[in-house]
């Protein structure tokens, strides 16, 4: 009898240290199963294929590949993780607290080039290559930036049109570069992601008739160009039309030689293309954890590895610093909290601070003074994550990295 209470009371210690370790709400993001992925028609909404398909989108959909560094910048990790505290809704919490709280599928924080914390849930590894979402929308920028350094755009003030034929006469093709980059087009574009919006509607037409007949169906012009923010993944579209319009190539063989491969990518990178060779551009990109972190290391060094400039860095300047937008991107103007720059938002403060932000909670958070980058990859609840903890919470978690490290 003793030996047999002795048994039960290791299993129950054992099933307490399990769930205290499980990641939230795992049997519905389909862990009795595998954690299996989707479909190319419900790999998006779906929450039980949310996990697998988010780490292995390249599986489902025709993809570019972007090949690996020959020789990949280090990441060592620091000797011992430091504790990193953060205040939330009246309480004091940890990064494990974190963890069991929200539907985190990687973590990694870095600074001054060192690993301080790295984890995984879900059954995901330092393998998986976990899906950018918007977060694809910076690396554009990036492109536009150096295609701009090269020459291949004279100025941010042209007409997309001058550059991009196939869009003359749209409403798309007449607005300025500069304007498409900061998503203030004022052409008329509802994206909510409930199915049925405007962004449904442009993905369709992109995959039925090509990018530029998509472009070309939206005409209503609500705003002048460049006197508001509205976010539509559509204006990026048009920056990748841009930008294979003055390369002639794919925006994944211009990046890969200019940007993946010079800040020492030590995986390759995907990204999923459409019937017409145009990758996605508002999203879709995939990616290791440790590269969207070197992702952000390079960011934080104001776009160079070591003595090499790899990003254009007055143009970096001028797409993530709020003081060099106009008054009505900055923050708490073009939105309640962020500001926008050329594609990437912008935190409030005296301190340059700016993410990189897809929608399920895909994020990378970038303080160049500090030199501490934050990346989560996540498969939460809600696509606008605002609608749920993970928005409020997440940023609190960044900003007990900025105290712990330095000062808001």
């Amino acid at each position: 009898m003793q030996l047999r209470r002795i048994l039960l009371l290791c299993v129950a210690l054992v099933a307490l240290a399990a769930s205290a370790s499980a990641a939230p709400d795992e049997e519905q993001l389909g862990r009795s199963a595998g954690y299996p992925i989707g479909t190319p028609d419900n790999w998006f909404f779906d929450e039980s294929v949310r996990v697998g398909s988010f780490s292995n989108l390249d599986k489902l959909l025709p993809s570019y590949t972007l090949p690996k560094a020959t020789v990949p910048l280090p990441l060592p990790a620091v000797a011992g993780e430091p504790k990193i505290e953060y205040q939330f809704d009246n309480g004091t919490y940890t990064i494990d607290d974190f963890l069991a709280r929200q539907r985190i599928t990687g973590l990694l924080v870095i600074k001054d080039g060192e690993v301080l914390l790295e984890r995984y849930q879900y059954d995901r590894t330092p393998a998986d290559r976990f899906v950018s979402h918007s977060m694809a929308k910076s690396i554009v920028s990036i492109a536009v930036g150096m295609a701009l350094a090269e020459g291949k755009i004279a100025s941010l003030d042209d007409a997309v049109a001058k550059y991009a034929p196939a869009l003359a006469g749209s409403a798309y093709g007449k607005t300025s570069i500069r304007n498409i980059l900061r998503m203030s087009s004022g052409v008329a574009f509802k994206e909510v992601y409930d199915g049925q919006d405007d962004l449904a509607r442009f993905s369709q037409i992109r995959r039925t008739q090509g990018s530029i007949e998509a472009l070309r169906s939206f005409e209503t012009r609500e705003a002048e160009p460049g006197t508001r923010f509205h976010y539509a993944s559509s204006e990026t579209v048009v920056l990748a039309v841009l930008l294979r319009a003055v390369t002639g190539k794919t925006l994944s063989e211009y990046l890969t030689e200019r940007l993946w491969q010079p800040m020492g990518a030590e995986a390759d990178a995907t990204w999923i293309r459409g019937s017409d060779g145009l990758e996605a551009a508002s999203g879709a990109f995939n990616a290791t954890l440790r590269d969207y972190g070197r992702l952000g290391v390079l960011l934080a060094n104001d776009g160079a590895v070591g003595s090499r400039q790899v990003v254009p860095k007055e143009y970096l300047l001028e797409a993530t610093d709020w003081r060099r937008q106009p008054d009505a991107f900055a923050p708490r103007k073009a939105t309640p909290f962020y500001g926008y720059g050329y594609q990437f938002w912008l935190y409030p403060g005296e301190k340059r601070r700016f993410a990189l932000l897809g929608v399920y909670g895909q994020s990378i958070f970038v303080d160049p003074e500090l030199k501490l980058v934050m990346v989560i990859t996540a498969v939460a609840k809600n696509a606008s994550v605002g609608k749920e903890t993970l928005a409020r919470e997440r940023n609190t978690v960044w900003r007990g990295l900025i105290d712990k490290y330095g000062s808001w």
